[in-house]
């Protein structure tokens, strides 16, 4: 069973920053490529970052680029994502996902961290 931790969440002001950490565990974990998505209130989940597990590629969306900054630590299974210059527009749910090799859908969800940004 894998499982994915999120840590780091908190309310900040606009021009703050946060680091989120998201740590897998489980005998079978052995993601291809790991993402952060957030769902702010009244609005759709939509992908943020991601980075692949092997070669750390990695992509963002607009809004994050330049702002936030995904990392990996393989020997501890966990991902981490540096948020600086947060805008009240980031306030959101922000969930960490693990895909397998050979996958296209994210198999393995975290219960999410919530993060507030006032402004």
């Amino acid at each position: 069973q894998v499982q994915l931790v999120e840590s780091g969440g908190g309310s900040v002001q606009a021009g703050g920053s946060l680091r989120l950490s998201c740590a897998g565990s489980g005998r079978t974990f052995s993601p291809n490529a790991m993402a952060w998505f957030r769902r702010a209130p009244g609005k759709e989940r939509e992908f943020v970052t991601s980075i692949t597990w092997s070669g750390g590629i990695t992509d963002y969306t607009n809004s994050a680029k330049g702002r936030f900054t995904i990392s990996k630590d393989n020997a501890k299974n966990t991902v981490y994502l540096q948020m600086n210059n947060l805008k009240p527009a980031d306030t959101a749910g922000y969930c960490c996902t693990a895909r397998r090799a050979q996958e296209t859908a994210w198999q393995y969800w975290g219960q999410g961290t919530q993060v507030t940004v006032s402004s």
